[in-house]
């Protein structure tokens, strides 16, 4: 297999040696990564989780929903 060098500032090394798993390569570790091209917002979390994309129910989703209508938003946030 053909290999290809590389250079990486300190911290990106450092941040892909964090993610690398006992016994696992670089290699392995960047064809695992996933780069979104766009910060996963929580508008479109919920609009993925309506979907189905993790399988939970539409009923829980609701209950969530209904839950945070109810969280009152407090005088002092730091309080």
């Amino acid at each position: 297999m053909a290999t290809k060098t590389i250079s990486l500032e300190l911290d990106a090394y450092e941040k892909l040696r964090a993610a690398k798993r006992a016994g696992e390569s670089f290699s392995a570790v960047v064809r695992r990564a996933s780069f979104a091209e766009e910060p996963l917002t929580g508008k479109k979390l919920r609009e993925w989780l309506r979907r189905g994309g993790s399988g939970v129910s539409a009923g829980y989703l609701d209950a969530v929903d209904q839950a945070a209508g109810h969280d009152p938003v407090p005088d002092d946030p730091w309080a």
